[in-house]
C-alpha cells in the first residue's frame, strides 16, 4: 500500500484513541445519510456508491447478532462487500498460523478487517501487522461502534447534543461501560454509574479517568444513580463467557433491575436504551414500554457503522 494510501486510513480501535472532532464528523455524516435513505430498501446503494469495489472482511470470535447484520448492510450499502471468516475455520486457531501472517494475507485480499474477539491482545497484534484498517467489533475491553452508534441516537431522539443530557448506567462494569465512559470524556457528558459496591472499574478505565477532566460519579444506590436522567442505559449482567458464580452475581444485581418504579427517580421523558441481547436486568413492562427505544437503537447501527467505514477509508 502507498505512503498516501496509509496517511489517508484511519483505524477504530477505541473512542478514547479516536480525536473527539472526529468523532463528531462520524455522528454528522451517520445523520445525513440516514435521511437520505428514507425511500430506499435495505439492499439499495447510497448515490455516488462511495466504497464500490471494497471488500470488508470480518471475524466473530464471539456469537454476533447485531454487530454482524449491521456491518454487512453497512458496506453493502455503501457499494462494496463483506466476507465473513469463522476463525475454527482457519490455519490461524488449528494449523498455528501467526497473526502476523495472517495478517498480511488480509491486508492483500481485503480492504478493512472487523474483528470481534476475546482478546485485546489479538486485537492490538493485527492492528500492528494489517496495512489496512482494523475495526473493533467488540473486545473484552470495549464496544465503540456500539457505544457511538449509542450517542447518535440520543442526540435523534432528544434533539440536543449529548453534552447537555444526564446519562445514567445501571448495571456491571464490562466492555459497554467502558466505552461509554470515554464517550462521557470525549463528548463531555454527564455520567451516573450505578453497580454494587464490591464490583470496580477495572485499573486502566481508572488511571484514564484521573488523566481526563469528566463529570463522571460512582453510586452503589440505583436510585440515586437515576436521579434526574435524560437516559437510562443498562446491559446484562452476565456477559459473554463470563466466567463468575452467576447466580452470587445475579442477587448482588437484584436491587439494580430497571423497573418502572426506578424510572420514577429519572426525568419524564427519559428513555431507556439497552445493546441486547437482554437478560434478567430490566423488567418487561420498562423495555416494551414508549420509554425503550431499543429498536431505534438497534438499526442504527447501520448509519453510523457506514459513517465509521468512510471515516477509517478517509472519505470523512
Amino acid at each position: 500500500m502507498s505512503a498516501q494510501k496509509l496517511n489517508k486510513m484511519k483505524h477504530f480501535k477505541n473512542l478514547k484513541d479516536i480525536p473527539a472532532k472526529d468523532l463528531r464528523k462520524i455522528i454528522i455524516d451517520a445523520k445525513k445519510r440516514k435521511s437520505f435513505r428514507k425511500k430506499l430498501n435495505n439492499l439499495e446503494i447510497d448515490k455516488g456508491a462511495p466504497l464500490k469495489g471494497k471488500l470488508l472482511i470480518q471475524m466473530f470470535e464471539k456469537s454476533s447478532l447485531r454487530t454482524r447484520l449491521s456491518f454487512y448492510l453497512a458496506i453493502k450499502q455503501l457499494g462494496g462487500s463483506t466476507l465473513t471468516l469463522r476463525p475454527d475455520e482457519l490455519h490461524l486457531s488449528k494449523g498455528g498460523e501467526s497473526i502476523e501472517d495472517t495478517a498480511k494475507i488480509l491486508s492483500n485480499f481485503g480492504n478493512a478487517f472487523m474483528l470481534r474477539t476475546d482478546s485485546d491482545e489479538k486485537l492490538e497484534e493485527f492492528k500492528k501487522y494489517l496495512s489496512i484498517p482494523i475495526i473493533n467489533g467488540l473486545s473484552p475491553s470495549s464496544h465503540p461502534s456500539q457505544i457511538l452508534s449509542d450517542v447518535f441516537t440520543v442526540e435523534e431522539i432528544k434533539k440536543k447534543p449529548i453534552s447537555k443530557l444526564n446519562i445514567t448506567w445501571i448495571g456491571d462494569f464490562n466492555n459497554v461501560l467502558n466505552s461509554l465512559i470515554a464517550a462521557s470524556i470525549k463528548f463531555t457528558f454527564k455520567l451516573n454509574i450505578g453497580c454494587p459496591r464490591n464490583y470496580q472499574l477495572n485499573k486502566n478505565i481508572l488511571n484514564y479517568l484521573k488523566d481526563n477532566k469528566n463529570k463522571i460519579f460512582l453510586f452503589n444506590d440505583p436510585k440515586k444513580a437515576a436521579a434526574g436522567a435524560d437516559v437510562i442505559f443498562s446491559d446484562k449482567v452476565i456477559s459473554m463467557n463470563d466466567k463468575v458464580d452467576k447466580i452470587k452475581k445475579l442477587s448482588h444485581f437484584k436491587k439494580f433491575k430497571i423497573n418502572k418504579k426506578l424510572l420514577n427517580f429519572a426525568k419524564k421523558d427519559c428513555i431507556f436504551l439497552h445493546c441486547l441481547p437482554r437478560g434478567d436486568e430490566v423488567e418487561e413492562s420498562v423495555f416494551s414500554s414508549k420509554k425503550s427505544k431499543v429498536w431505534q437503537q438497534a438499526l442504527n447501527r447501520v448509519h453510523v457503522q457506514k459513517s465509521i467505514l468512510l471515516y477509517c477509508f478517509g472519505k470523512i
